[in-house]
């Protein structure tokens, strides 16, 4: 039984390591800490009757290429990246668990929200270049916070933003109204949040209805002094338009986690004043790397039975 571990991340925590290595005599790391692709991915799979993916992406083309592959178990949240509809019609099975890293997630978006709005992020960069600004931006409490994408990450950022006295706007596909009233959160059209929104977060997955659900036409719609957070899916937001946003003021700011391309090949809009960045790791914190590693290890015992 040959199980290959793709996600550097994965390969290269001892723990999770040690662990699959205690299920599986025959484990296959990514030493090399690089984003596998195309042909380096396909040849890296070979022979494989399992397979831990994180973020690589697993297309038909390979996917078919790959005759003893039983089961792709995800380290991760999201499968966007995996062919599910060729890996159902070849046999293969999905190991997924959903929301496993929402913590992690959800307390990096809040984390965006109050560097953006208290101008810690602006600051500090001035500072460094010893520019020494007293502006301390404003309180977060009190702020009224649109989310679009009410699912695992969605509901956790609204726990967290609780004790911050929020009105907080929510948007999403399925009817959640009991939810809603319950935590006292307010069904609202997008054009509706995207007008009112002192924050706009994003966490919605992957999809075409959700590909450039943030464009040039939204992003004016949103108020001048707004600000925007994108921890789920790059693509979500057309990179271009938000980079023309922020250079022309039509928004404040924003916060990104995830790009269209992994790293960001934008220098001109990673090196902008105005947006946060960071490279992909709001669900990276310690304790949920392990917690979707074991998830990922826990999926493919099961299926091999061990």
């Amino acid at each position: 039984m040959k199980i290959v571990a793709t996600s550097p991340s994965f390969s290269l925590n001892a723990t999770l390591r040690n662990e699959l290595e205690s299920a599986f005599s025959q484990c296959v790391f990514n030493d090399q800490g690089i984003r596998l692709a195309g042909k380096e991915l396909l040849d890296f799979l070979q022979d494989a009757d399992g397979v831990v993916i994180g973020l690589e992406v697993l297309s038909a083309d390979i996917i078919r290429r790959l005759p003893d592959l039983k089961i792709v178990s995800k380290f991760g949240v999201g499968v966007d990246n995996i062919d599910i509809e060729c890996c159902e019609g070849c046999g293969i099975k999905i190991g997924w668990t959903p929301g496993i890293n929402r913590v992690s997630v959800a307390e990096m978006t809040l984390s965006f929200m109050i560097m953006l709005v208290r101008n810690i992020y602006a600051t500090s960069l001035q500072l460094k270049g010893g520019v020494w600004n007293k502006s301390g931006g404003s309180n977060l409490q009190g702020k009224t916070v649109g989310i679009i994408g009410v699912g695992n990450v969605g509901k956790e950022l609204c726990r967290l933003l609780k004790p911050f006295h929020c009105t907080i706007l929510v948007n999403d596909i399925i009817d959640q109204a009991g939810y809603y009233w319950g935590n006292g959160l307010i069904d609202t059209s997008k054009k509706d949040i995207y007008r009112q929104a002192d924050i706009l977060s994003l966490h919605t997955p992957l999809t075409e209805l959700t590909r450039n659900l943030i464009n040039s036409d939204v992003l004016s719609m949103m108020k001048t002094s707004a600000y925007l957070v994108n921890s789920a899916r790059g693509p979500i937001v057309n990179s271009a338009d938000l980079k023309w946003a922020l250079k022309n003021g039509v928004i404040a700011g924003a916060a990104i986690d995830v790009y269209d391309e992994e790293p960001p090949e934008d220098r001109e809009l990673v090196g902008l004043p105005n947006l946060v960045c960071t490279p992909h790791i709001g669900g990276n914190s310690i304790e949920s790397v392990l917690s979707m590693g074991r998830s990922a290890i826990e999926h493919l015992r099961v299926f091999f039975d061990r």
